[in-house]
């Protein structure tokens, strides 16, 4: 049984729905290989903040209309009137931040399913994931030195954490496209999927995630970003909170009897 809620976003350019516990985010502009103008950002900000506290949602999937791109950057139709200087440049960067930070709190896991070119602020996004599954036909680039502009610290930051300092200077120095198989080789992608697969395949990750316990998931996911955090902004009481959660939970009384039983739990996030 399909059951699908479509959600408003107040922009036709994102689309939003929620289908058999997975919250669907796309971004729709294909003529522009889905590039992401500031009235876009805003609507991707709102609709995580409706995925986070929605408990019918599981998992959240980011994808890109059409065939051609998951989100090829920033609208550059824009720059003149919205980044022609500095402080224009930091007014936008401010609320497309926003937008990202609002994917990386979503605490339930999120999948970005790309196909096509992501590039510059597409991996921006891509990065506030947690996993990312690419189509063989996908690209990768940052061409902020084809620009001449300059990324924030935290998505540098990011990039390096996930490549590694090697592979981010070189992404950053030249500006080129990466195949999908060199993206796979370098960590910036989990895995790679004929073209014709790819919906199939993340729809296979979902049903493995929305079939596992929820509190377990939000314990690994917040731990796992506090590994990732100086030591400093760690909170060591709020994953000792999480983990006492599980153990106290619903859901763990069930996966105990369901193992016992030899059948499949029904987790309920409780």
């Amino acid at each position: 049984m399909n059951d699908t809620t479509e959600i408003d976003t107040g922009c036709p350019k994102i689309l939003a729905r929620i289908e058999n516990g997975t919250g669907w985010l796309t971004f729709n502009n294909p003529d522009r290989r889905n590039a992401v103008s500031i009235e876009m950002w805003e609507a991707v900000a709102q609709t995580a903040e409706r995925f986070a506290s929605d408990d019918a949602v599981r998992v959240v999937v980011l994808t890109g209309a059409g065939e051609k791109a998951f989100v090829s950057g920033a609208d550059i139709s824009q720059f003149e009137e919205k980044r022609a200087n500095a402080e224009a440049g930091d007014a936008y960067t401010q609320i497309s931040e926003n937008a990202r930070m609002h994917l990386a709190a979503i605490e339930k896991p999120v999948i970005a399913m790309i196909r096509g070119f992501c590039v510059g602020g597409g991996i921006g996004v891509a990065m506030k994931v947690d996993i990312r599954i690419c189509s063989d036909d996908s690209r990768f680039g940052i061409p902020a030195a084809k620009l001449g502009l300059a990324y924030a610290y935290e998505s540098l930051r990011a990039l390096t954490h996930l490549v590694g300092p090697a592979y981010a200077k070189e992404i950053l120095f030249t500006g080129r496209l990466l195949s999908a198989d060199e993206a796979l080789r370098i960590g910036l992608v989990n895995k790679v999927v004929p073209a014709g697969e790819l919906e199939a395949s993340v729809r296979a990750y979902c049903d493995m995630i929305t079939a596992n316990a929820p509190l377990t998931i939000k314990a690994s996911k917040v731990t796992i970003e506090d590994v990732l955090k100086d030591p400093d902004k760690r909170n060591f009481g709020r994953i000792h909170e999480l983990k006492s959660a599980c153990m106290d939970s619903e859901d763990y009384t069930e996966g105990r009897r369901a193992f016992m039983e030899k059948r499949k739990p029904q987790f309920k996030g409780r």
